[in-house]
């Protein structure tokens, strides 16, 4: 496709494709680009991840080869690249020592720098070394956030909390929601799950979709679950992977869920499995958006989710698409879930509410970004 010399040249920097949801969220946005027209990098420190087979050919992908020490490295390796390539404007996301402002300062270059922040830094600070680099990044975080051209937030309550750990104005940081909702997702919905759970007859399966670590909380569902199953029929299920595996499976044997529960691990298509959940469930301690439950939404699967920091709240509208009750509390998320068994809300409503975050929509929010950066009134491109 020919692109006009007025048609911004757009990258993507991410550390690498891992199997989370913000890189999941950055591919999508980065492939609503590129329908649009725009001619796009995906700028990786690493080339590695579950995701890297499903970048469409409409996208190059630049391996910066980064090695340890890996933020000295990235950081030199993309300043490389500004200077070679020089974008008009380049997203990061994924960036909390904010590499990309460093980089484009290293190179000279007039590339505009958007930060995308995909978490709430500062619980993600609480939770990951509190008492080593975890105090020491909130200050490098206010000293370099400020150097971005442009910050966008994944929810209203990360773009608060930036705004309280930089001192940026929050008016100035740009709150536009993950896009999750695509053709291909809504088709991957459609396709059968090949596990007798699901199968007609069996009890209602309780879904829970993320990596095995203690931001997700599993421990808490499985607890959880612990309640419901005294109560009814039912069973849980966990996709994802990650360092909690074996506690999660301690626990589970000592509360006799063998039989109940699986971990089936990370799962190629996790959408079809939320179409076939009767009701899906995130126990997460905070979030900075909950792609998750926006993908649930879209399924038009019932929704429970604990009421963290930040995101799911916004999804779900204080409650109304949705069950919301407090973190890291079993009774209470039992209590949601078997409601929710009981009384689910209409699956047409929730697929309704989730175009909210389809990429179509999400797009055309970036778009204006761009505008705004690059001093166009609107950006034409085919």
């Amino acid at each position: 496709m020919p692109f006009s010399p007025s048609t911004p040249f757009l990258s993507v920097f991410l550390p690498a494709l891992e199997g989370g949801g913000a890189e999941r969220a950055m591919l999508h946005l980065a492939e609503g680009l590129a329908g649009r027209g725009f001619k796009i990098d995906l700028v990786l420190a690493e080339t590695k991840g579950a995701y890297l087979d499903t970048v469409p050919s409409s996208i190059r992908i630049v391996d910066l080869k980064a090695r340890s020490p890996l933020l000295v490295s990235k950081t030199l390796a993309l300043r490389r690249y500004l200077q070679q390539e020089q974008p008009s404007v380049l997203f990061s996301a994924l960036d909390i020592l904010s590499s990309a402002t460093w980089a484009q300062r290293l190179a000279g270059v007039p590339t505009r720098v958007v930060m995308c922040v995909q978490t709430n830094l500062s619980q993600q600070f609480r939770d990951h070394q509190p008492n080593t680099i975890g105090r020491i990044r909130p200050k490098l975080v206010r000293l370099f956030y400020p150097w971005a051209d442009a910050i966008v937030a994944a929810s209203k309550g990360v773009a608060e909390d930036v705004a309280r750990l930089t001192g940026i104005s929050s008016d100035t940081i740009r709150v536009i929601y993950n896009p999750v909702v695509t053709p291909a997702v809504l088709a991957k919905m459609q396709q059968p799950v090949d596990h007798p759970w699901f199968a007609t007859g069996e009890p209602p399966v309780i879904l829970g979709v993320g990596r095995l670590v203690s931001q997700k909380d599993f421990p808490t569902l499985v607890e959880a679950f612990a309640i419901v199953r005294k109560q009814r029929s039912a069973r849980l299920m966990i996709l994802g992977e990650g360092e909690d595996r074996a506690k999660l499976e301690a626990q589970i044997r000592a509360l006799g869920l063998q039989d109940d529960v699986a971990l089936p691990g990370f799962a190629e298509n996790p959408y079809a499995y939320m179409a076939h959940a009767s009701v899906f469930a995130l126990s997460s301690i905070f979030e900075g958006f909950g792609n998750v439950v926006a993908e649930a939404m879209a399924a038009g699967t019932a929704i429970v989710s604990t009421d963290c920091p930040s995101g799911p709240a916004e999804i779900l509208e204080g409650g109304k698409y949705g069950k919301l009750v407090p973190v890291n509390d079993p009774a209470a998320l039992a209590e949601g879930i078997l409601a929710t068994l009981q009384a689910p809300i209409a699956a047409d409503v929730l697929r309704q509410r989730a175009q909210e975050f389809s990429v179509d929509r999400v797009t055309d929010q970036y778009i204006h970004v761009l505008s705004q950066l690059t001093h166009q009134k609107a950006l034409q491109v085919s």
